[in-house]
C-alpha cells in the first residue's frame, strides 16, 4: 500500500499548498512504512515536477494531457482514482482548495472512501486512524476517526511547515482512460486572480476596509504589501462598493485564509470578516477607533490614523 498526493499546478508550477500536502503525505508514508507518490495533472516541465522530491515524494506520476489543463473536477477525479488503483494507495492527500474539495468529494464517492477535511496535524495511529481537524472557521477542533479501507485527507493551508531537502523525484508518464462522461461538464472560461502574490497562497496579507475612505487611497495598502512581499485583501463592504475586485474579499462569504501574518487596516472586525481570517497565526489591527471589535481578536493593535500609520510602517519595513 502507499500514500498518493494530488498536487495542483498554477501556470505550470506546483502550488505552495500542494508542496505542503506532498510533505504531509510523505510523513504519513513514514508513519505507515510505505512510500509517497505525487500525481500531477496538466502540462508542466519535468524540472518543475522533480521538485516534489524535495518535499518527500518518492516519484511523480504526470498525466500531461492538454485536456487536463483547465481543472475539470470530474476528469481529475477519474484520473486520480485510476492512479489510486495502479499504486494500491490507501491514503490520498490533497491541499484544501476549491479544486481540491471538488476532487476529494468525487473521489470519496468513486472509492467508497472516508473523507476528513481541514486536517491540521499528522494522524494518530496508536489505535486506528484519527486526525485533528479545524472546524467552525477555526474556532474549534474536532478529532475524527476514519475506519474505511481508503482514507482521503484535505490539508488546511499554512498549517504544515515543510522541510525542503536536495532530493529529486523521478517523473513517470501516467495515462488514464478518459471518456466523454468525464467531460460532461466543461470549463468554458476561467477568471484568475491577479497580482504578484495570490491571496490563497500568501504567507502575509495586508487588508483594507472602509477606513481607507475610497479606492484612490489604496496605494498605501499596496505599498506596505509590496514592502512585506504580501498579498492584498479587503473587507466585504469594500468589494461591494467596487473599490477592490471581489477575488480580494476575505470573510465568511469570501475567501477564507490562514496566513502567518494578517494586517487589517481600517476594518472594524465584524464577525463575518473574522470568520474568514481568524485562522491567521498573527493578527495586527490598525484602527483609529479604540473600541473597534477587531482589537479583541488581535495579537497586536495600533490605535491611530491609518493614513499616518501605514506610510510610517512601510518606511520601517523598507529600512529593514
Amino acid at each position: 500500500m502507499s500514500v498518493l498526493i494530488f498536487a495542483e499546478l498554477d501556470e505550470g508550477a506546483l502550488k505552495k499548498s500542494s508542496l505542503e500536502a506532498i510533505y504531509y503525505g510523505s510523513k504519513v508514508a513514514e508513519q505507515t512504512g510505505t512510500s509517497a507518490t505525487a500525481i500531477v495533472l496538466g502540462e508542466a516541465s519535468t524540472d518543475e515536477l522533480t521538485k516534489a522530491g524535495r518535499f518527500g515524494a518518492a516519484k511523480v506520476l504526470h498525466a500531461s494531457d492538454a485536456k487536463l489543463n483547465d481543472g475539470n473536477a470530474m476528469a481529475y477525479a477519474s484520473v486520480v482514482a485510476a492512479a489510486v488503483s495502479q499504486e494500491g494507495a490507501d491514503v490520498i492527500v490533497l491541499a484544501k482548495s476549491s479544486l481540491g474539495d471538488a476532487v476529494a468529494a468525487r473521489l470519496a464517492g468513486k472509492l467508497k472512501a472516508g473523507l476528513a477535511a481541514n486536517v491540521i496535524e499528522l494522524p494518530d495511529l496508536s489505535s486506528g486512524f484519527r486526525v485533528k481537524r479545524s472546524i467552525f472557521t477555526g474556532k474549534a477542533f474536532a478529532f475524527t476517526e476514519l475506519t474505511a479501507g481508503t482514507k482521503i485527507l484535505t490539508i488546511k493551508k499554512n498549517t504544515i511547515t515543510p522541510e525542503e531537502t536536495e532530493a529529486t523525484a523521478p517523473v513517470e508518464a501516467f495515462t488514464a482512460g478518459l471518456n466523454d462522461v468525464d467531460f460532461a461538464v466543461k470549463v468554458t472560461h476561467t477568471e484568475k486572480a491577479t497580482g504578484d502574490i495570490l491571496l490563497p497562497e500568501a504567507d502575509v496579507v495586508v487588508s483594507g476596509g472602509r477606513g481607507l475612505k475610497g479606492p484612490e487611497n489604496w496605494g498605501i495598502v499596496e505599498d506596505l504589501a509590496k514592502a512585506l512581499h504580501a498579498a492584498t485583501a479587503c473587507s466585504k463592504p469594500v468589494s461591494d462598493l467596487d473599490w477592490r475586485p471581489h477575488h480580494e474579499h476575505v470573510g465568511q462569504t469570501g475567501i477564507k485564509i490562514s496566513p502567518n501574518l494578517y494586517i487589517a487596516c481600517g476594518i472594524s472586525g465584524a464577525i463575518q470578516h473574522l470568520a474568514g481570517v481568524n485562522s491567521s497565526k498573527v493578527i495586527v489591527v490598525i484602527n483609529k477607533d479604540p473600541e473597534a471589535p477587531f482589537f479583541k481578536s488581535a495579537d497586536y493593535g495600533i490605535v491611530g490614523d491609518l493614513f499616518d500609520v501605514l506610510p510610517r510602517l512601510t518606511k520601517a519595513v523598507q529600512a529593514l
